[in-house]
């Protein structure tokens, strides 16, 4: 298979998940399965395998931008790191729709969140946070002014 045709199936894949997460029912335990971990395991056995065969012969490495940026040139490497934020954005998102629901997050306000995530991952993640942190506090309030009396 092709870089190309890994991408664009990584992608799709990463897709299916997004869907599944934002617009179908989550009473389904075993469908809330495929996006929170199905799909992410399968994208990482294929980031693992990228990485075992490309990363090594890359040039570059982590230890300044340049060399983060030169080893982004290698298509096997750029095709790693692409899989890489697709399996860990859609295994935040599955984490998020899991918590969200647990403290009764409208799926309405859980729809942007999930696809900022999407979009730009740790943005969603720390609206999401945000969120959470907001409605425990108000929930809270409301608890103690509903106290005996």
């Amino acid at each position: 298979m092709s870089f190309e045709q890994l991408f664009s199936s990584a992608s799709t894949l990463a897709m299916l998940g997004w869907v599944i997460l934002v617009f179908l029912p989550r009473r389904w335990i075993s469908l809330n399965r495929v996006p929170a971990l199905f799909i992410p395991i399968i994208l990482s056995v294929v980031y693992s395998y990228l990485i075992a065969r490309y990363f090594f012969s890359a040039e570059g490495g982590f230890d300044s931008l340049a060399n983060v940026q030169q080893l982004f040139t290698s298509s096997g490497a750029a095709l790693a790191g692409w899989v890489h934020y697709l399996a860990f954005d859609l295994f935040i998102g599955g984490l998020i729709a899991k918590k969200a629901d647990e403290i009764g997050l409208s799926r309405l306000i859980q729809a942007p969140i999930l696809l900022l995530t999407f979009m730009f991952g740790p943005f969603g993640y720390l609206l999401f946070m945000m969120v959470k942190h907001a409605m425990l506090l108000f929930k809270l309030k409301e608890t103690h002014s509903e106290g005996p009396g």
